[in-house]
């Protein structure tokens, strides 16, 4: 049923979701479209999750009436069973009250955006009657399943959706045709480290780098079972290791290691649950897995407390090709560690100078756990600029630059390579001869749909779309981290993971050749691209002077500390610390045309001078915050 002009489409989230970018997008999308688009306030949200209640489910339908509303949609992606049941609930509620349409009611469509499995449930349960959304659908496709009519929907939607479906349509010919499958592994033991302790990331990449180069590999390898002992569980991983380094498909081999092996290595656990991940938790076993996935690389988590003492052990017993650290994260932030924000600050720069000794390269795993809590697009560059910078002045040689695309999965393909572009100008800008930075884009965390005929596409979309960043460059990326197509559904095993890979390296070689030979758009020529990107750099370029003029030596634990406290890295959806950190939460983010920007009252984008200017103001404030953590430590 197509909407009209005058429909009025009303989102409910219940209060205990904390999920909001979904809703915010397809509310941003219609109101492009010219339609009326009303956001349940946190009366009516508290209401909806007491659906049980009469009386809150009375007040949801007055609601409803009150603003002479056409079509409902809810959000919600907690459990299946409570998401049934509230949809039930309100369409009784509704059909009480004769507000469907088939009733005479104003009532034309509901809409329900959750988890899959409760998709399913509520498609079998309801026949139809609720429209449902897994996501994953592109602007240009949410908006014909919410009754847009095509020739209401933008041009600029339509560009902008035009790109991502021709990613798609080239993923699906990739999967249709099955030639992935014939992809065979690449043979890089062309240097005599190859595979040894003397064996770096440089070495294979350098030794590897020719005509017709494919970048190296990288994958997460994690299994673990609450069934078997975590002997077992090690054991297994043994076993997954050994089976990939025979395959060859793999280079490097990153170990999904647990949250305990983060936290408490070498403790006794006891009956603390350990949360998924391999439970290694000796240096025994970590020189045991490096024996068992000779030739790979390996690297694995940085941990969550006495993180200089781990990175030495990680040296000591896997060879380590690479450190990863968060910086303003995996603490008492995201509640993924003990530390505060100060503490961890600390302890990191301290292990990134330790790992500059052992002239292994650092990658900064940061920029997509802002994007994770509702940051913005510049906000997602200034904070890989900054950290960048830092590794360089700590005396870092090489510098892995991961970017995360599909993230916040609504993000345009377009905004992804005006972003990835810009991201890499910035950082690019502090390369010489000794720093080195080397690209390793990947997919979102959660952008692959749980149907894995369709996963697989995605996976082969996101490969050509990682080839675009720098399209004439058959060099660039050197690294993939490719994150299997299994993701939503699954745990990816050896097999999935060897899948994966084939599809990601023929997915490259395919697109290299069709860009050869003028089949596909030049994306180096897009000029929407190119002024979306100009934008990003302007308006990082303005945060980053403000910082570096207003902190006094801001590439330290106090300095990182001050950036983030004073709000200069808006973070809205923070989950702890909020008291300490208010002025970093206190800013408004909302999707734009495929991008997220820093909004104003009325929803308007803000300026960079003025978030600069706002953030220099509450300086101050983090300069106190900031002494009382330090008085703290002292006792």
């Amino acid at each position: 049923m197509f909407a009209t002009e005058k429909d009025i489409f009303a989102f409910i989230k219940p209060a205990l979701d904390a999920h909001t970018m979904g809703l915010n997008t397809a509310a941003e999308l219609l109101r492009d479209c010219g339609y009326t688009v009303i956001i349940a306030d946190d009366s009516i949200s508290n209401a909806i999750s007491e659906y049980r209640s009469e009386a809150s489910r009375k007040k949801v339908v007055d609601w409803i009436i009150a603003n002479k509303v056409t079509n409902v949609g809810i959000s919600y992606r907690l459990d299946k069973d409570d998401a049934l049941n509230m949809v039930g609930y309100l369409l009784e509620a509704l059909k009480t009250s004769n507000l469907l349409s088939y009733q005479g009611g104003p009532i034309r469509n509901i809409f329900f955006a959750g988890l899959p499995v409760s998709c399913e449930a509520i498609g079998k349960e309801f026949d139809g009657l609720v429209k449902t959304y897994v996501g994953g659908e592109s602007a240009q496709d949410t908006l014909l399943k919410l009754g847009v009519p095509e020739e209401k929907i933008p041009r600029d939607i339509i560009e902008g959706s035009k790109y991502d479906e021709s990613l798609l349509q080239f993923g699906k010919e990739i999967i249709d045709s099955g030639e992935y499958e014939k992809f065979k592994p690449i043979d890089r033991s062309n240097y005599k480290e190859f595979g040894t302790r003397q064996d770096t990331v440089e070495k294979r990449l350098d030794a590897n780098l020719r005509d017709n180069f494919l970048p190296l590999m990288r994958a997460h390898v994690g299994p673990y079972s609450s069934l078997v002992s975590r002997e077992e569980n090690v054991r297994e991983f043994l076993s997954w290791a050994k089976t990939l380094a025979e395959a060859g498909y793999l280079d490097i081999m990153s170990i999904g290691s647990s949250q305990l092996s983060q936290s408490n290595f070498g403790e006794d656990w006891g009956d603390r649950p350990n949360g998924g991940g391999v439970p290694v938790n000796s240096e025994e076993e970590y020189r045991m897995i490096y024996d068992a996935s000779r030739p790979l690389l390996i690297r694995t988590y940085a941990g969550t407390k006495n993180i200089p003492q781990l990175a030495k052990m990680y040296e000591e017993t896997i060879n380590i090709c690479w450190h990863a650290l968060s910086l303003w994260w995996f603490n008492k932030l995201d509640n993924r560690g003990p530390y505060d924000l100060y503490t961890n600050l600390k302890q990191h720069m301290e292990t990134i100078k330790y790992i500059a000794s052992t002239n292994k390269p650092f990658e900064a795993n940061v920029s997509h756990h802002f994007a994770f809590r509702g940051a913005d697009d510049v906000t997602y560059i200034v904070s890989a600029y900054l950290a960048a910078k830092l590794a360089k002045k700590l005396g870092i040689k090489t510098f892995i630059l991961q970017n995360m695309l599909n993230t916040p999965r609504l993000t345009w393909g377009i905004q992804d390579l005006a972003k990835s572009r810009a991201l890499l100008k910035l950082v690019g800008s502090l390369t010489d001869s000794n720093f080195r930075v080397l690209l390793q884009p990947r997919a979102g965390l959660d952008y692959f749909k749980p149907d894995l005929y369709e996963a697989r596409i995605q996976l082969a979309a996101v490969s050509a779309l990682m080839d675009d960043i720098d399209p004439h460059n058959e060099m660039s990326p050197p690294i993939i981290h490719v994150v299997s197509y299994s993701e939503a559904s699954h745990l990816a095993t050896p097999e999935i993971i060897n899948e994966s890979i084939k599809i990601t390296q023929h997915s490259i070689q395919e697109y290299r050749a069709l860009r050869r030979r003028g089949y596909i758009d030049d994306m180096s020529k897009n000029g929407d691209i190119e002024e979306r990107m100009n934008e990003l750099l302007n308006k990082a370029r303005t945060i980053i002077n403000a910082i570096e003029s207003s902190i006094e030596n801001p590439y330290s634990p106090e300095g990182f500390y001050k950036i983030y406290a004073a709000g200069f890295l808006p973070t809205p959806y923070l989950w702890g610390e909020v008291d300490e950190f208010k002025h970093a939460t206190e800013w408004k983010t909302k999707p734009i045309k495929g991008s997220l920007k820093v909004v104003d009252e009325e929803g308007k984008p803000m300026a960079a001078e003025k978030i600069a200017e706002i953030a220099k103001a509450n300086l101050k404030d983090a300069e106190y915050n900031l002494s009382q953590r330090m008085i703290k430590d002292l006792r």
